[in-house]
């Protein structure tokens, strides 16, 4: 199963803690964490399904290309971060 891991700023504003679920493509996998964690479901993706536009996903060190449908492939080994993108700077 897939390790999903939600960087500290997160956790900050909702309990997700790391977590092992199967899925063979990013939406799969983060269906699987908000079935058990619904809240979390606002903080990660907007309205219509895709990812925020702060939030950022990598798998195995490789971001995420399809921000919408989210159908990145997630491997059995694969590690999975969810994280909000720095954005801003002088």
């Amino acid at each position: 199963m897939a390790e999903v891991v939600f960087t500290p700023n997160l956790r900050r504003h909702v309990e997700c803690p790391t977590t092992a679920v199967a899925g063979v493509t990013v939406r799969e996998v983060l269906e699987r964490v908000f079935a058990d964690n619904p809240r979390l479901r606002g903080y990660v993706l907007d309205d219509q399904g895709a990812l925020r536009r702060h939030m950022i996903v990598f798998v195995d060190g490789n971001q995420v290309t399809d921000r919408d449908g989210l159908s990145d492939a997630v491997a059995a080994t694969s590690e999975v971060y969810v994280m909000q993108a720095l954005s801003g700077g002088t």
